[in-house]
């Protein structure tokens, strides 16, 4: 089979689709969605998220050294969207999405409770890249709602219905649901 050549790009494809939060100073709370995230250590558990220095969640994040990974359900799509295409310097991330505010146990930024699963961090090292800069986080602690685990403790997937972003839209484990920009047409 031909393949069509393509100059170097963001080519891997699907991206878990998170909801990352933190604070400012005053512990205000902040969302940002992110695409470019991963585990990258199991011993000690470690993900790396990447954002631009330009955006907000950069610079609380830079500062507090702290955030939190929250793996939000397909029913959540909307609010995913919205959080990344605003601004969270200028209004309330939480109220506008209509998501809850949790407090974590082991850092400021707080869970977000409509996502089934919340991975705190603490931030280990910052990578500057380019364009994006790699913060990695030891994961210090995991909340994972008891009605998306199986009879063996694990998180069944068909339950928590995690999906990705992919060449601009976000799609199931099973298909497309959205598609970048989406929350914001007709609005």
């Amino acid at each position: 089979m031909a393949k069509k050549l393509k100059d170097p790009t963001t080519a891997l494809f699907p991206c878990p689709v998170v909801l990352v939060t933190s604070v400012d100073a005053n512990l205000k709370p902040n969302i940002i969605t992110l695409a470019w995230v991963g585990t990258i250590c199991s011993e000690p558990p470690m993900i790396g998220i990447s954002i631009r220095p330009s955006r907000y969640s950069h610079k609380l994040i830079s500062e507090s050294k702290e955030f939190v990974v929250n793996i939000p359900s397909e029913d959540l799509v909307f609010a995913v969207d919205y959080c990344g295409v605003v601004s969270g310097k200028d209004i309330d991330k939480f109220k506008q999405a209509k998501l809850t505010s949790v407090s974590a146990l082991q850092v400021k930024p707080p869970l977000i409770e409509e996502c089934p699963v919340n991975i705190e961090c603490k931030v280990k090292n910052i990578i500057s890249l380019g364009t994006h800069d790699l913060f990695i986080g030891e994961v210090v602690k995991v909340h994972i709602d008891e009605d998306v685990l199986d009879e063996k403790g694990k998180v069944d997937i068909a339950k928590a219905k995690p999906f990705a972003y992919t060449v601009h839209e976000y799609w199931s484990l099973k298909e497309k649901i959205g598609f970048y920009g989406y929350s914001k047409k007709g609005s």
